[in-house]
């Protein structure tokens, strides 16, 4: 970056006078600037302020004496050495900003609040508005900060640590405005920040992420087409917040396939507080065609039911990590994508990168933001080069973190079998509710598991039976698992039956229950092991009070186990060390897994026994 003694004002002026076009709506100018202030007319001025003016500045004047701006800036022209004076905050908002200041304000709010009064105003021409310098806020080089004071907009001024960046951006604005408006547009800068763009795109697929963004960040700001998608690309996941960055490139049938579910997949985001999503408005008129494609879209996203589907080795291995992730893998998962990554090519220049990926309904999830920044920093589409540095996987290994993660501890109690021998798709014909329809069709998210979806058979059978809804999935040394979080009631009571004998047929069946003390119910946790059919041995603790049937292994004593403490943290590591057992923390919280409704975890009440129903309602 050059200093501003290095900065030819006067080739920068030239340029901009050269390059310069009316808008739409304008008139041509001839001249944008005044001729050059001689250098006692800048010393007269800088006498009568009583001060002397910061450098960029005081070289623009002796390069142009005023400035048309723009009329599409909020600030039309900058006056002239004659035509500048000093604020005098004639609104009164210094007393506006002082009242914003708490005890211990900010040095930036302290500046804020002290300008109005100091600062020097540079427009004659605007749309109520002010450029103001303030000699309150000073860089080490000597800069005035400027301001630009939009009064209509009731919000805070925008800031520029030099008049010079000032007017840089006000350059820059003025191509950006006339690329979206003006056709035909092209000049020596146009072609540059082009020739920036297509340079970019190579980085990108070369693996540079960072020195493409910089030169794409450099080309969106000068509003070159293409370089706001090709940014969103390298910079943020696709599928968050990018409705309006490939509005252009939606109709193009090399990209329709990729980029609509990508729109679909923000506008479901964007609205994903509303019962209804609405259509999608992507900021173009859709043909009907291309609008029902968009509402289907919509829908298969939302139901959890779209599949990202490329082609060549690339699609094989989504194929492949899909089929991971939805039973729970989703470090494999990524392991396969990333290994595949260099086989990736695009459908055209307009993309450097599998943004479908981030709408597929089961992977979306898998690509966190770390991941997605080793993507773009790998060489694809047959570019050769380091690999990056891998993104860490998400799953901690064993149990653990169901008690030691701050984030993801699960608080609220759960409940959760591992069965050995058996598929996951195998598991409800197992412990499945009788007449049950098995599992999900699809892997349900985290919000669709608590919100949308009770899960299938919810809320049917009798008063006293407690059927679970569980996610399911493989962990890592084979074992299938189901997980449900926050199950209603407590186990060990007179009616509990579990379910490891009927899971068990195939192996052994490992059930553990664990819910948490509450204001009036004690602490209660149970461990169940079957093998074959047969229940091989059982604790539940309760409070102080265990009851053990079987014989249970020293390792997994409750009274070892508990001696001293009232954590879990004990049982799940000798879990870990018997059976070599593990939850996949990303699935479970937020991951998408198949689920299914199990047969009652408690059993009917025998001749004699009786059992009590609360319901709570409100009154009045």
């Amino acid at each position: 970056m050059t200093t501003d003694g290095d900065f030819d004002w006067c080739e920068f002026l030239g340029r901009w006078q050269a390059e310069w076009v009316p808008d739409e709506h304008g008139t041509h100018r001839e001249r944008l600037g005044g001729p050059p202030a001689p250098e006692a007319a800048v010393v007269a001025a800088e006498r009568r302020l009583g001060t002397r003016l910061p450098p960029s500045y005081r070289k623009f004047l002796t390069a142009a004496d005023g400035w048309w701006v723009d009329a599409t800036a909020s600030v039309y022209r900058l006056g002239g050495v004659g035509e500048i004076d000093w604020f005098g905050d004639p609104y009164g908002l210094t007393e506006i900003y002082e009242e914003f200041l708490d005890e211990a304000p900010s040095d930036e709010n302290r500046l804020l609040a002290g300008m109005w009064r100091r600062a020097l105003r540079l427009e004659t021409e605007s749309d109520m508005s002010h450029a103001l310098l303030d000699p309150g806020d000073v860089g080490e080089d000597g800069e005035w900060a400027l301001y630009v004071y939009q009064g209509w907009s009731g919000d805070l001024p925008d800031r520029y640590p030099s008049f010079r960046a000032y007017m840089e951006a006000r350059y820059r604005a003025f191509h950006a405005d006339r690329a979206g408006s003006v056709p035909g547009f092209e000049n020596a800068t146009t072609r540059a920040q082009d020739a920036n763009v297509e340079r970019a795109r190579e980085e990108a697929l070369r693996g540079h992420g960072d020195a493409a963004a910089g030169l794409l960040a450099e080309a969106w700001s000068f509003g070159r087409p293409g370089s706001a998608a090709l940014l969103r690309q390298l910079t943020v996941r696709p599928a968050v917040n990018l409705r309006f960055a490939y509005a252009a490139l939606v109709t193009d049938p090399r990209y329709t396939d990729e980029l609509l579910p990508v729109l679909a997949a923000a506008h479901l985001e964007d609205n994903r507080y509303r019962q209804s999503p609405g259509p999608l408005t992507p900021g173009f008129e859709l043909d009907d065609a291309m609008r029902a494609a968009a509402d289907d879209l919509v829908a298969r996203i939302r139901d959890g039911v779209h599949r990202y589907e490329p082609g060549g080795a690339f699609g094989r291995a989504v194929a492949e990590a899909r089929e991971a992730a939805r039973w729970g893998d989703v470090d494999g998962a990524w392991r396969t994508i990333r290994a595949a990554l260099p086989s990736w090519s695009p459908p055209g220049p307009a993309l450097v990168a599998p943004v479908g990926l981030t709408a597929d309904s089961v992977l979306r999830q898998v690509v966190t933001p770390e991941r997605w920044r080793e993507l773009v920093s790998t060489p694809r589409a047959g570019r050769t080069g380091p690999a990056p540095e891998p993104a860490p996987d998400v799953d901690p290994p064993g149990l653990r973190w169901l008690v030691d993660d701050a984030r993801n501890r699960i608080r609220t109690g759960y409940r959760c079998l591992w069965v050995e021998g058996t598929d996951p798709a195998g598991l409800p014909g197992l412990i499945g509710e009788p007449g049950g329809t098995g599992l999900s069709p699809q892997p349900v998210g985290p919000r669709e598991r608590v919100f949308g979806h009770p899960g299938p058979g919810a809320g049917t059978g009798e008063p006293w039976e407690d059927r679970a809804v569980l996610s399911v999935g493989r962990t890592a040394s084979g074992w299938t698992f189901g997980f449900e979080e926050a199950p209603a009631q407590a186990p060990g009571g007179q009616f509990f039956a579990s379910p490891a004998a009927a899971a068990s047929a195939q192996g052994r069946c490992v059930t553990l229950w664990v819910q948490p003390a509450r204001m009036h119910t004690d602490r209660v946790v149970h461990l169940s092991v079957a093998e074959r059919g047969r229940e091989q041995f059982a604790f539940t603790v309760r409070g102080e009070e265990t009851e053990t049937t079987g014989e249970v292994p020293a390792p997994l004593d409750p009274a070892r186990l508990f001696e001293d403490t009232t954590d879990e943290r004990r049982l799940l590591a000798a879990l870990e060390t018997e059976f070599a057992l593990s939850l996949p923390r990303f699935a479970l919280t937020d991951g998408a897994l198949h689920r299914f409704t199990t047969h009652s975890w408690t059993r009917a009440p025998r001749e004699g026994e009786g059992y009590a129903v609360f319901t709570w309602s409100r009154l009045g």
